[in-house]
């Protein structure tokens, strides 16, 4: 696992592929909603339409305005509450 990206509102972390989890078969992505407390595991076709749109967004130098724009896009899919034990 590899935090990607990290700011006040969001935190990013990538899980490499991993063959012996079909979770992971192709790797996938944890987007965590600091302020709201909550999270969404992605993983095959939308983690591959996440990681494009991610080289999209890296290829115009966003601020990280922009990168938070593009992260609150997965918002309405973050139903997962993060929690601390």
């Amino acid at each position: 696992m590899n935090l990607i990206y990290n700011s006040d509102q969001y935190s990013v972390v990538e899980f490499g592929a991993d063959e012996q989890r079909e979770a992971l078969r192709f790797g996938g992505y944890e987007i965590v909603d600091k302020s709201f407390k909550r999270e969404i595991f992605i993983a095959g076709a939308l983690a591959e339409f996440f990681r494009k749109g991610v080289e999209d967004l890296i290829a115009t130098e966003p601020s990280i305005e922009d990168i938070d724009a593009f992260l609150g896009n997965y918002d309405s899919m973050m139903s997962q509450p993060v929690t601390l034990q």
